[in-house]
């Protein structure tokens, strides 16, 4: 079987509101006025396909939140979305390969964030078989295409994948294609998926 994991909120609890109150604190605006203006529109997912640089996604993001922020303090907030890996899914990866299961991350980021989680958490590299990072392909999900691209890489059918998000738009996606999507809601969803003798 292919196993499929997102990163964020499944394999690692990531908070945006943990970025907004570095930014509050850095630039003075109340926190308040940044959750109501910090949306993930269009220049968050451009970011993210790797269609603009890191500069251009801080400047357009605080120029959208009205906010003034160098470049140095933007990734300071944005490195602290970050708050630890989930030692529970991390075994439950390194279980599935040991029972010869591949085992694969999807997700959606950007290259700031890979400059920082694969250094302060690699066990999540270290018991994946493949990354699959949105900037890296130029598309992110919901696309069907991203899905359909790590069946084809892999050599799986979607019969033959089972995919954890915590983004019910992205597992929708996923099972629309065959794919066994898993909603993930809270650290014990992937151990109570895999309770007794489900890990086969």
């Amino acid at each position: 079987m292919l196993y499929i994991f997102d990163m964020g909120n499944v394999l690692i609890d990531i908070d945006f509101k943990r970025v907004l109150g570095v930014w509050s604190n850095l630039s003075g605006a109340p926190l308040a006025h940044l959750i109501e203006r910090f949306t993930l529109g269009e220049v968050f997912q451009k970011h993210e396909r790797g269609e603009i640089s890191d500069q251009q996604f801080a400047e357009q993001l605080c120029h959208e939140m009205g906010i003034a922020l160098s470049f140095e303090q933007f990734s300071a907030g944005w490195q602290s979305i970050f708050i630890g890996v989930r030692p529970e899914a991390i075994a439950i990866m390194k279980t599935l390969r040991e029972q010869g299961h591949r085992v694969v991350v999807l997700s959606n980021t950007n290259r700031l964030h890979l400059e920082h989680w694969p250094v302060h958490y690699p066990e999540i590299e270290q018991n994946a078989d493949a990354l699959y990072l949105s900037q890296d392909l130029g598309m992110r999900k919901p696309d069907p295409a991203i899905f359909k691209y790590v069946l084809e890489k892999e050599g799986f059918t979607p019969q033959e994948a089972v995919f954890f998000d915590d983004v019910a738009e992205n597992v929708n996606a996923a099972s629309a294609l065959g794919i066994q999507a898993i909603l993930v809601t809270d650290s014990q969803t992937l151990p109570r998926h895999f309770s007794g003798d489900q890990i086969t």
